[in-house]
C-alpha cells in the first residue's frame, strides 16, 4: 500500500516537473527568438551604427594618415 502511495508521489512530481520544464523551453524559445534579432537592435540604433561603419571604412582606409599629411602639406607651403 506504501509503494503505491510512493508511486502516485513520484508520478504526480513527475508531471509536475514535466509542466515546468515545458513552461521553461518555451520561454527559451522566446528569449533565443529575442536575442536573434539583430536587425531590430540594428534598427534602432542605425544611425549610430552608421557613423560607427564610417569611421571605422575611414581609419582602415589609412584616412587619418592621408589627412595628416594633407594638413602638413599645406602648413608647409604657407
Amino acid at each position: 500500500m506504501a509503494a503505491s502511495k510512493e508511486d502516485a508521489k513520484l508520478r504526480e512530481d513527475l508531471r509536475t516537473e514535466r509542466a515546468a520544464l515545458a513552461d521553461a523551453v518555451v520561454d527559451l524559445r522566446g528569449a533565443i527568438g529575442e536575442a536573434a534579432d539583430i536587425s531590430g537592435k540594428l534598427r534602432a540604433k542605425l544611425p549610430l551604427a552608421a557613423a560607427g561603419a564610417f569611421g571605422l571604412g575611414f581609419v582602415k582606409a589609412g584616412g587619418i594618415g592621408a589627412v595628416a599629411r594633407l594638413l602638413m602639406r599645406r602648413s608647409r607651403e604657407r
